[in-house]
């Protein structure tokens, strides 16, 4: 699926999104649909967290491994029921892997991509906007929960999630007729809060320390490695695909940990691929994502590298091309993601 990268700029952009309210059509961040009365069996052997622990009308941030402990995917997971789950994945397919593991594992579970279509309303002012579509009871859930509602009669599920680093839902259309309705919608009673089309906004995500699947991670890349260890439930009867892997990884320490950087010299406004990071002539790591930041008037990245240089004041050089630029490393995130409007 198409997905748009760009309306006007990133800086333009990331104005809207810091002060006003911005529109995302965020529809190829497909879903997987878990249901069946051995659906917690199969979400609780794909994913790294304890299940049984999240209620219906809650979802949380989590991560899909092979048997290495490898990333394939870190979605957000939406209980629906007890026996329904959506996964609601990143950048790569997931569907086939999930029905391959219910159906090796003989359990009596339906896996399909359900008609889901997410649209993302983020910025200080999507609250103002989703309380005059849906009400108060919606614009005030708690982050990282959910409803399921309908507008106009159509059937909707909205969220306090987003991938912006500020406060923010999604707004998941359960029937995909009506996609431009929707959008229609949403621009009209958005107009007096100066609502504007926008995408996933590299300079925010790297502010709030938000991380992108294939660029800051992919299935060579572990949690631990990532420092997301709490979300990975490595005590407890529960199995899931990579846990042994994984802890035997955290018994004898992590060899590489991504990191912040702070990167010197004239702003880098685009990014597409890694650079090579060094330490004097040594190779230590790459620069997975860096651009340049408005608010802090220095480009931000993140860098994945040996353990030993991930203390955050560390200095490294960057290569990029002929250009060796200097970095120091810091904790991330930059900017702590709003949570609360």
């Amino acid at each position: 699926m198409l997905l748009p990268t760009r309306y006007t700029s990133m800086l333009e952009e990331y104005e809207a999104l810091t002060t006003a309210v911005t529109i995302w059509d965020v529809a190829a961040q497909r879903q997987v649909e878990i249901q069946g009365p051995d659906a917690t069996a199969l979400t609780q052997y794909l994913t790294t967290r304890d299940v049984t622990r999240i209620k219906p009308g809650q979802a949380r941030y989590t991560f899909i491994c092979n048997h290495a402990g490898g990333i394939l995917n870190d979605p957000v997971l939406l209980k629906l029921a007890d026996d329904h789950y959506w996964l609601s994945l990143a950048d790569r397919d997931i569907l086939l892997w999930a029905q391959a593991v219910g159906a090796e594992r003989g359990w009596n579970v339906a896996v399909r991509e359900p008609d889901v279509s997410p649209l993302q309303i983020q910025g200080p002012k999507s609250g103002d906007l989703i309380g005059d579509l849906f009400g108060e009871a919606v614009r005030d859930q708690k982050y990282y929960n959910f409803v399921e509602t309908e507008l106009d009669g159509v059937p909707l599920v909205v969220s306090r999630t987003g991938w912006s680093g500020e406060f923010g839902y999604e707004v998941f259309l359960r029937d995909g007729s009506r996609g431009e309705w929707l959008w229609d919608r949403l621009f009209a009673a958005g107009e007096s809060y100066r609502a504007s089309p926008a995408c996933p906004n590299q300079i925010r995500r790297i502010e709030g320390g938000m991380l992108s699947y294939g660029t800051d991670m992919d299935d060579s890349v572990t949690p631990l490695e990532l420092g997301f260890e709490k979300f990975v439930q490595l005590v407890g009867p529960d199995d899931f695909i990579g846990k042994a892997a994984l802890r035997a990884q955290a018994e004898r320490g992590v060899e590489h940990r991504l990191t912040g950087i702070r990167v010197g010299g004239d702003p880098i406004l685009y990014n597409p691929e890694h650079h090579d990071v060094l330490v004097g002539d040594s190779y230590v790591g790459r620069l997975t994502s860096v651009v340049y930041s408005p608010r802090f008037e220095a480009n931000l990245g993140f860098v994945f590298v040996t353990a030993e240089h991930a203390d955050p004041g560390t200095e490294l050089d960057i290569v990029f091309g002929q250009d060796v630029r200097r970095g120091v490393t810091e904790p991330i995130p930059f900017v702590e993601p709003t949570k609360n409007g």
